[in-house]
């Protein structure tokens, strides 16, 4: 008895309909129930698993719309022209001017990437170097690792929005006074949405850390980098409509009856 032929078309229309499919719905789509089979069969497509979610989405070249960077992203499911996340995050570690410190490769991949990174690095795929405190990730190539670690410190020497600000006990103390006291000068809305900012250019653990230095609550640097992200910021207030204290009637006193004509 010949065994069953299954046409990976059907997978393909699956993908090409809802961008992204998990391998039980592609399953389903080919009528089998082998996995085997299936994975005969996407690798006929040249289909693509996510390096995001435990690989366990698939989509096509033809669907996905690749960035500058080689990402794509589905319903916050993130693709990789390199395929895995380790060889997503060594491409991209390799191709940086100025490399990697983690919480940036976390910004730009959107999932974790400190073991991928261990990984690489026991793998003798990448190098890394402590710098302000923390390990700057850098191309294998001692030629290529020196051109990166010399642009990360000129970037760290130059003030301005390029990098994230330092964990407080690395900062100098005349430093952290100056911001400290910069941020007293704000606003409400200014100083939460000036930590937001801070806490987007930190990374993982950001809002946590930025609470620490600022001394506020961590659930409104939250929420400030939430407004940024989203872009709901209303120019014109300080708090949104019905904030703050409710205004006290002020009450007039009652005449005395010796004070009545």
């Amino acid at each position: 008895m010949r065994p069953t032929r299954y046409s990976p078309e059907p997978a393909a229309e699956l993908i090409r309909r809802q961008k992204i499919a998990t391998l039980a719905q592609l399953m389903a789509a080919l009528g089998t129930g082998a996995r085997r089979t299936a994975f005969r069969k996407l690798k006929a497509l040249s289909a693509r698993a996510s390096y995001s979610h435990c690989g366990r989405y698939y989509t096509l070249d033809e669907v996905a719309q690749f960035d500058p960077l080689g990402l794509w992203s589905h319903q916050d499911v993130w693709f990789s022209v390199r395929g895995t996340l380790l060889e997503a995050a060594a491409g991209l570690v390799e191709a940086a001017d100025s490399g990697y410190f983690v919480e940036e490769l976390d910004n730009v991949l959107h999932v974790g990437t400190k073991d991928a990174l261990r990984n690489l690095v026991q793998a003798s795929r990448l190098s890394r170097k402590e710098l302000a405190g923390r390990y700057l990730y850098c191309a294998a190539s001692p030629q290529r690792r020196r051109e990166q670690l010399l642009a990360r410190r000129a970037r760290l020497a130059e003030p301005g929005l390029l990098g994230a600000l330092p964990e407080a006990h690395l900062l100098p103390e005349e430093l952290r006074a100056a911001i400290v006291l910069f941020f007293s000068l704000l606003d409400e809305k200014q100083r939460r949405l000036y930590a937001g900012l801070e806490a987007l250019k930190t990374g993982r653990g950001g809002d946590v850390r930025i609470a620490e230095l600022l001394g506020v609550d961590p659930g409104t640097v939250a929420r400030g980098r939430r407004e940024l992200l989203a872009q709901d910021v209303q120019r014109e207030r300080v708090r949104a409509r019905g904030a703050g204290r409710k205004a006290v009637k002020k009450k007039r006193r009652k005449s005395s009856p010796e004070s009545k004509p």
